[in-house]
Formats: structure tokens, sequence, C-alpha cells
């Protein structure tokens, strides 16, 4: 299978930059092919991209946009045969329709079950997301609107406050977009990929509560098996004390959906019928505001209240107002706020039944 990754932006938005840090840092030990057309931009230097190992494919036909029909559909085919790369990265030219590129890409996926599209990427120069909204519209706004992930280059240039407004206004045009503020030069390369690839908060705790909830289910079969009924019932009350404590039925299998815990051992809804994901929701929201560790400790705190919902688990990474990163963790009447590296903008998730979506914004100041 051949990933292909779009990566978009208007001319000096640091496209370039981004793609070298990602072959430098994130892509290592992948066969990698790079299209780029050359639309008055200055292409990537050849000598570097050879020492990466990496195929300069230059289309004949100039802007990929020019020809979306037939020359970039036979080209994209032409690349994956000849070189059989694990991923190829498609620059477009800086003026055209990002979501032009993206049809183009996935008819020809459609014709080639090897080639899959992994990621639509735009980099966009944080100091003048309002300027080009202004003056470029259509061309500038699409290209917005249609990334899977938005990259701010230049954000150690901003404020705090200006860049909080840009994102705002991003955020307007597109809001389901990861948004990277974070200044690359604090990150990895493997960080930014995973903003690009879209791992979120929310199926990163849902993860790790569906692994608890199996490796409780595997304890409780093996106390049965090995200990006779009677032991295994005294078994399962004392869990759902500790479960009780931890945040009971966060694993979704210990509640009904109707919510009420559920204390009968044969009772069907303690197999597998109500997972994490099915009985609760999340709420989560990137944001580059910046916390205090006081004041992220109040809040933590908060969320034991009642008010917010049943919540089962938070956690999250931000800035913190003195340049450092804050990192914490949430399970009812516990919570722990430490030091953490940075990430590719402050993200938090809380989940939970019943939340109070407007609440919680308040609570976070978002």
């Amino acid at each position: 299978m051949t990933k292909i990754d779009i990566i978009s932006g208007f001319l000096g938005a640091g496209k370039t930059t981004l793609i070298k840090k990602l072959l430098a840092e994130a892509y290592q030990g992948e066969k990698l092919v790079l299209i780029e057309n050359e639309f008055g931009e200055i292409s990537i230097d050849g000598g570097f991209l050879k020492e990466s190992g990496v195929q300069i494919s230059e289309m004949s036909s100039g802007c990929i946009c020019c020809s979306l029909v037939g020359d970039f559909n036979k080209a994209l085919k032409d690349v994956a045969a000849q070189f059989h790369p694990d991923r190829i990265l498609i620059e477009p030219s800086g003026v055209g329709k990002l979501s032009d590129v993206i049809v183009a890409v996935e008819n020809t996926a459609a014709e080639a079950p090897g080639l899959t599209l992994n990621s639509f990427v735009t980099v966009a120069d944080a100091s003048k997301v309002k300027v080009y909204m202004k003056n470029f519209g259509e061309f500038y706004n699409n290209q917005i609107e249609s990334a899977g992930t938005i990259v701010l280059s230049r954000t150690q240039k901003l404020s705090r406050e200006k860049l909080e407004a840009a994102v705002t206004l991003l955020r307007e045009k597109n809001p389901d977009a990861a948004i990277l503020t974070t200044p690359w030069d604090e990150l990895d390369g493997k960080t930014i990929l995973s903003a690009i690839e879209k791992v979120s908060l929310a199926d990163e705790l849902l993860a790790k509560m569906r692994a608890e909830h199996e490796a409780e289910e595997a304890e409780h079969a093996h106390h049965h098996d090995h200990e006779g009924h009677g032991e295994h019932e005294h078994h399962h009350g004392e869990s759902e004390a500790h479960e009780h404590h931890h945040g009971h039925g966060e694993h979704g299998a210990h509640e009904h959906p109707h919510g009420h815990e559920c204390d009968d051992p044969d009772c069907s809804c303690h197999h597998h019928h109500h997972h994490a994901d099915e009985v609760f929701t999340s709420w989560g929201r990137e944001t580059p505001k910046a916390f205090t560790k006081a004041g992220v400790e109040q809040i933590l705190s908060a969320l034991d209240s009642g008010e917010y919902g049943s919540i089962l688990r938070a956690k999250g990474i931000v800035n913190g107002e003195d340049g450092t990163w804050i990192e914490f963790d949430f399970v009812p009447e516990e919570h722990e706020v430490r030091a953490g590296r940075p990430d590719y903008t402050g993200r938090l998730c809380v989940i939970g039944a019943e939340l109070k979506e407007d609440k919680l914004a308040r609570l976070f100041g978002l």
C-alpha cells in the first residue's frame, strides 16, 4: 500500500521547510517519492533530495492543477508502478485549489488499488492569515477549508493574543482540522506527523479504556477458572469498589446504557455489548491558549463537582504561561498535573456521560 500525502500552501508559507523536516525526522526508512511542480516556485534542492534517497518526478505540464484529468492521473500511476514507494508526497502549486488536488488523487486511487490518500495538509503563515483571507479570498480559503491539518508557520513571531485570533479565523473556515500552532523548532517531525495523521486524544483515551476493560475481563475469567464461584464473586465485589474509586463504569461494559450500575455478575451487560465509545461521549478542544498550573488544578477539581456531567476521564497537554507545557490526567477524585513535552498545539479531552459541553468550554476558558 502506498500512502499519498498532499502538502499545500501559498507561496512562501514554508512548505519546503516542512517537507525537509519531515524527511529528516519522520519518514526515515520509508521509500518515498516527491511529486512537485514548477509553477513559479523554487524547487527543493535536488542535491538534498538525492542524499535522502528521494526520487523527484517533475511534471512536464507544470502546474498539477492545470492538468488534473489526464497527466496527473497517469503521472501518479506511473510513479507508483515504477518505484513502488511506501509514500508519495505531492507538493501542489501554491496558487491551486487543494480541493481539486484531493479529488484528483481520490479518482486515481479508486482506479489503482495500491494507492490510498493518507493526508492533506495546508501550510499557512500565521502572521498573514487575516490579510490573505481578505486579499486572496476563494483560493486561500479553499486551501484552509479543504485541509485535514493546518500547519502554521512563523508562530513564534506572534503574540499569544494574535495567534489565538489567527486560529479563531481558521476555525471559522475549518472547524475539524488539527491546527499546529507550536513553533516547529520545538517539535520533532514525528510529533508533526502524528498531528497530520490525526491521532486524537479521545481515540487514545478510549483505546486505553478498552484495553483496561479487556484486561479486567481476563482477570475476572482467570479468577473464575482458578478459585471457584464464591471466590470469584468476592473478587468481583472488590473490583467494583476499586472501579468506583477510579470512576465506576469508565469502561462502558460495567454500566447499563441507561446509566444505572449493574451488580449482577450474570447480567449480559458485563459482557461485550456496551463499549466505552458507545455508552460515553467525549468533548475535546485544541487551543494555543496558555494556562497556569494552579489554574489547571482548579479546573480538574471542578470536574468532580457533578456540574459538568459524570466525568470519567480527562487528559490534556496545554501551553503554560511561562513558555513551558503542562500535562494533566484526571479520574474521579484523583488528578495529576505535571510538566510536559511540547505538542503540536494545546489539546484536551474529557470523557463521560451526559457531558455539559457549554459549561466545559467555559470552565476551560475556551
